[in-house]
């Protein structure tokens, strides 16, 4: 997948993470200030992961762990401060929402509410939110089935 706008990509081509700018950006951040190296590297492995690109130079990533059918987990999310309150974050939540349509998206937020719940995610109880998986267009009405 990649997605293009202004000056920006999305991309969930692996070999072009950057591995600094996460673990950089991860050993800052709240949820995972604690998290060893080498198991980020290894969350960063066996997850599909998105970057966001300013001329060739990452700028942002998020990460969804999935079954692919059923339901999915958001995770690590960011974007670097410099390039904050320009709709980066919305772009990337936006393009994984798109790619994961159908499914059920879970994710953890102490301080990102607004953001999530502009693409029908809700509160749960603590501090997830869910977004329920959206029926197809091609759906059977109740009153046909």
């Amino acid at each position: 997948m990649e997605k293009r706008f202004d000056s920006f990509v999305i991309s969930d081509d692996k070999s072009k993470l950057d591995h600094a700018v996460i673990l950089d950006y991860l050993a800052r951040s709240y949820w995972a200030s604690k998290r060893p190296r080498e198991r980020i590297l290894q969350s960063i492995e066996n997850s599909a992961c998105y970057g966001v690109y300013h001329l060739d130079e990452q700028v942002g990533f998020a990460r969804v762990i999935t079954d692919g059918a059923t339901m999915y987990y958001l995770a690590d999310v960011f974007v670097l401060e410099a390039y904050q309150r320009q709709g980066l974050g919305k772009k990337l939540v936006e393009a994984i929402v798109q790619e994961y349509e159908g499914l059920m998206g879970l994710l953890g937020t102490l301080d990102a509410h607004e953001l999530y719940r502009q693409y029908g995610f809700e509160e749960v109880p603590g501090r997830f939110m869910r977004r329920m998986a959206q029926a197809a267009e091609t759906a059977v009405p109740k009153d046909e089935a």
